[in-house]
């Protein structure tokens, strides 16, 4: 049932804003109204990623390209004479697809998760100073940044690298493929790990290094600054999609931002938590700062704006392999929630959920998951327990290093399908974090936070409206010498295992 957030398309005030998601499961796309409530009618087109023991992460960019274009179809309809302001675009991060001088594509997407680079990681690691590199770009040397990816393509495939006028992400793709127009976001480009986060620029010797040149990556473009279509192009764009003619189009920006300013953390004092196929918790800043901890990254977001946090690969990806693994189809409902809302206990096993890599806090791209502590009498739902424990308790690795360069936040606002899915997590996470967590009772936060970001440009003296959000879930402090416990623990198996 929807919520008074939802308006109908009578009630919405102008301008409109049409926006895109390209994340891990689907491109969505919905309708905002000037103080940022979705209007009317929502689309979406399911598709998965190609994935393979090798590491294989991959999608077709020409099929998110479609599904872009019939979401605009869908909602254009839906809009009849009702112009659209702006076009916003935000897409899952880190991802790369090389193109030839016409823009048609060389190779697929290869998306965040894919973990093939792993040699070219320990390479650079070797060649460069890590350290020095994560305080001028705000990444360290991983599988889902470019630098290893593009050495890697360059070896396996150098007929490819040989034809290449420029490399792009996800995102970028997109918009040449409809627009024409070659440019990124300032996020999309930090998310690379390429950006000089101090000057919000491609960093020229970092790019040198990856083995490609200045002039085949895309144009930045900051969040206040839209891109500019040609007339001719911009013309038949208007044919197809006459609700679009005049509007303003904007550089693809990463989920991530705009998750975060989705949920209502926009400034420094709220974290933003997301939990859906991956996750992450980040502070929005303006002012950049100085020293980054080992394990988190800064992506210079716009030219007054920066985002600190750290990320996690695998949080409904950790989640649905338990559903499989332990058979929750053969559990009652009941009995698993019980288990995952009891009194921690220390026969729970422990479990390191790096299905598919660890991003922050150590950057091991090629950790797997870990389970110990597991006995001939352990059950299914104590298993699953662990599973949630395991992620609660790598969303703390995080959130003990985010307090030592943001000691400001005074909230933690939390979204993402698993929030829904499965809401056991966040009492877990308010638990093993020591801080209160508030659910954000929105579904399609990345989609809000998108268009929120396009609407400081086209209406930005508007005051925008509240998402509902729940009752916040305090941390039951009895539980702290448990959780301190497992926290050392984790640390252990990971030090001797991936440190």
């Amino acid at each position: 049932m929807p919520s008074h957030f939802d308006i109908e398309l009578k009630d919405a005030v102008p301008p409109l804003v049409l926006a895109l998601d390209v994340g891990s499961t689907a491109s969505r796309g919905m309708v905002y109204d000037a103080q940022g409530r979705p209007v009317g009618r929502r689309a979406k087109v399911a598709h998965s990623f190609t994935v393979a023991p090798d590491g294989t992460s991959e999608i077709d960019p020409d099929q998110v390209v479609e599904e872009v274009k019939q979401i605009i179809d869908t909602l254009s309809e839906a809009l009849g004479e009702h112009r659209v302001a702006a076009i916003a675009l935000d897409t899952f991060a880190s991802s790369l697809v090389a193109v030839d001088d016409g823009g048609h594509p060389l190779t697929p997407c290869f998306t965040y998760a894919d973990g093939r680079c792993g040699e070219h990681v320990v390479a650079l690691r070797k060649e460069l100073s890590e350290e020095a590199l994560q305080q001028r770009t705000g990444t360290r040397v991983h599988s889902s940044y470019w630098p290893a990816r593009l050495r890697w393509l360059a070896e396996t495939r150098p007929d490819v690298a040989a034809s290449t006028a420029h490399y792009l992400s996800l995102g970028d793709y997109v918009l040449l493929s409809i627009t024409g127009t070659l440019a990124t976001g300032t996020s999309t480009a930090a998310w690379t790990g390429m950006v000089d986060r101090h000057t919000a620029e491609w960093y020229a010797e970092l790019v040198e290094i990856a083995g490609i040149r200045l002039d085949q990556l895309p144009p930045i473009h900051h969040l206040d600054q839209p891109v500019r279509i040609e007339p001719k192009r911009a013309a038949k764009l208007a044919k197809r999609w006459p609700v679009l003619d005049g509007a303003r189009w904007f550089a693809p920006i990463t989920d991530g931002l705009a998750a975060n300013v989705g949920l209502g953390a926009y400034d420094e004092t709220t974290i933003g938590a997301s939990c859906a196929t991956s996750g992450a918790l980040r502070v929005l800043v303006t002012e950049m700062p100085e020293e980054l901890p080992a394990g988190l990254w800064c992506y210079r977001v716009s030219h007054d704006r920066a985002l600190v946090g750290g990320a996690l690969n695998d949080v409904g990806r950790a989640l649905a392999w338990a559903d499989v693994t332990v058979a929750v189809d053969q559990v009652d409902p009941d009995d698993l929630s019980a288990a995952l809302t009891a009194e921690p206990h220390e026969t729970t096993p422990l479990v390191l959920p790096f299905f598919t890599g660890e991003r922050s806090t150590g950057w091991a791209a090629d950790a797997r998951a870990v389970v110990t502590g597991i006995g001939a009498g352990s059950a299914p739902v104590e298993v699953y327990r662990g599973v949630i424990e395991g992620i609660a308790l790598s969303y703390a690795r995080i959130a003990s290093q985010l307090r030592e360069v943001a000691p400001q936040p005074e909230k933690l606002y939390c979204g993402g399908s698993v929030t829904t899915s499965r809401p056991e997590l966040l009492q877990v996470m308010a638990d093993a974090m020591r801080t209160s967590v508030t659910p954000v009772r929105m579904k399609r936060s990345t989609l809000h936070g998108t268009a929120l970001l396009a609407l400081e440009t086209v209406a930005p003296d508007v005051r925008r409206a509240r998402p509902d959000r729940g009752a916040a879930l305090t941390p039951d402090y009895a539980r702290r010498p448990y959780y301190t416990e497992r926290f050392q623990r984790f640390e252990r198996v990971y030090d001797a295992l991936f440190g």
